[in-house]
């Protein structure tokens, strides 16, 4: 799985931090940083964390194919 946030659209409300705390953690009061491809076991994590976004910021994929 690879994830990718769009950076635009991000407005750090931090939903996908306390959705998925083993991808997403803040890095600042206003930055957050994630694991661009986390292991297969977090991949519901992951999703819980994109379905959470207000924003619609994060996209999920294949590896390969973003």
């Amino acid at each position: 799985m690879r994830i990718v946030v769009d950076l635009n659209r991000c407005q750090n409300y931090g939903q996908c931090v306390y959705a998925a705390p083993e991808v997403f953690h803040f890095s600042g009061p206003e930055s957050i940083e994630y694991d661009h491809a986390p292991d297969p076991g977090q991949e519901a994590a992951a999703l819980r964390a994109a379905v959470a976004c207000p924003m619609a910021a994060i996209t999920l994929g294949e590896a390969a194919a973003l």
